[in-house]
């Protein structure tokens, strides 16, 4: 027996202007299903001010409290956050629980390719625009601009819908896209990206290395990303005596878009379950979080080594959840973005579009962008290397670029 499948997530609108939505999820277990669910509501663009999770290791409860946009669609993210909730038929079997990491189904690639007439600032985060709402996910970019000022754009994406194939839904995509680019709109065309077109669309895989002992240092700098010193407070603390199962992890930190995620994220690499967590924002940027946690075998963690390393990752990457950087490229600034990749496989959501709608802000043009994966440190990274407009990035400083890209990627603004 289960339970009704619209039961299963409850979306309860506010009830007024600046109160939250709440959406309450009921369905059974899986290690790291909070971190998809808080994965899913960041790639809608929503901020979960509070939230509440219990298990008794079969099936859960969770409720989010989220600070929701007037133009959310609401029944879609129902849709989406349905899909990665276990199946409600089966709270017991063989086939019952999945592993943590168990890799996402592999979407086919397709490669969209158009010619724009001329450049114009925030080009490409209008594409982002309209690529996101159509639930078209972008896996890699290329953007080239010719030394006549034209724009050739070749973006892999996949299709959320699985529909791409169809020649209805590459109509509705390139309308979507003359309809959002006009004029400068010269062709557009849609197919699928096979082995060959992938490779050659690579671009180097090489980074210098005084960016990645830079960037992609372990350590924690003296001084906080947002320009706060590094003694503001990020604690993180193991208490074994209040539970004879569990242990408690309590976090005390500065709030950042997608806290909650990379909490989550972090536990489930390390194969964490949450039995028992509740998580604040306050009015003063302030998050407090209390996690009742239990190890892959069902035993809380005793190992002070395990401990250590656990809250030191989550320090790390509370603290340094995507890395930013505007370094020389010759004479030019190019702007790089890295985020950590989960071993699931999935990336960070939504950071081309903040990187995109940032420089739109500073009014910085983009010459060309190149987005990949590398190996750095034993673990996997995303990383974004967007080269600026050579005029426009001298009237920014460097600095100005990357805290403005850093602000709006962590939502302080």
């Amino acid at each position: 027996m289960g339970i009704l499948r619209e039961d299963v997530v409850v979306i309860s609108p506010a009830e007024k202007a600046g109160d939250p939505t709440v959406i309450s999820v009921n369905c059974p277990d899986k290690t790291g299903l909070g971190c998809d669910l808080c994965r899913i509501v960041l790639h809608f663009g929503l901020s979960i001010a509070r939230g509440d999770f219990s298990t008794d290791g079969k099936w859960c409860y969770i409720v989010l409290w989220v600070d929701g946009k007037t133009n959310t669609r609401w029944d879609l993210l129902e849709k989406r956050l349905l899909e990665v909730c276990p199946s409600y038929f089966s709270t017991s079997g063989i086939d019952y629980y999945r592993p943590a990491n168990q890799q996402p189904k592999q979407l086919d690639v397709y490669l969209l390719k158009f010619w724009c007439s001329c450049v114009r600032k925030g080009l490409l985060h209008d594409i982002t625009l309209v690529l996101f709402d159509l639930e078209l996910t972008i896996k890699r970019v290329k953007v080239s601009t010719t030394p006549d000022g034209k724009v050739m754009d070749l973006f892999f994406i996949t299709d959320t819908r699985e529909l791409l194939h169809t020649k209805e839904r590459q109509g509705e995509t390139i309308l979507h896209l003359k309809t959002a680019l006009g004029d400068i709109l010269e062709s557009c065309e849609i197919e699928s990206a096979g082995e060959e077109i992938t490779a050659c669309s690579q671009g180097t895989s090489f980074l210098p290395s005084a960016i990645t002992e830079d960037m992609f240092s372990l350590e924690l700098p003296a001084r906080h990303p947002g320009g706060l010193l590094a003694s503001d407070p990020i604690s993180v603390t193991v208490d074994n005596s209040l539970s004879p199962s569990h242990t408690l992890i309590q976090i005390l930190c500065q709030d950042h878009k997608g806290l909650i995620y990379d909490t989550m994220r972090t536990l489930k690499d390390y194969n964490i379950q949450v039995s028992y967590g509740r998580f604040f924002a306050n009015r003063r940027g302030g998050c407090e979080l209390d996690l009742f946690i239990v190890q892959a075998d069902g035993k809380k963690i005793i190992d002070r080594n395990k401990q250590n390393a656990l809250c030191s990752r989550l320090r790390m990457e509370l603290f340094h959840p995507l890395r930013v950087a505007a370094v020389s490229r010759g004479p030019d600034t190019e702007l790089l973005v890295a985020n950590p990749v989960e071993l699931s496989g999935r990336g960070r959501p939504l950071v081309f579009h903040d990187i995109t709608l940032a420089l739109k802000n500073l009014n910085i043009q983009i010459f060309s962008v190149e987005i990949g994966r590398h190996m750095i440190c034993d673990r996997e990274w995303e990383v974004y290397r967007i080269l600026l407009d050579e005029g426009d990035s001298h009237h920014v400083s460097r600095n100005m670029i990357e805290e403005g890209v850093r602000k709006l990627l962590m939502g302080w603004e």
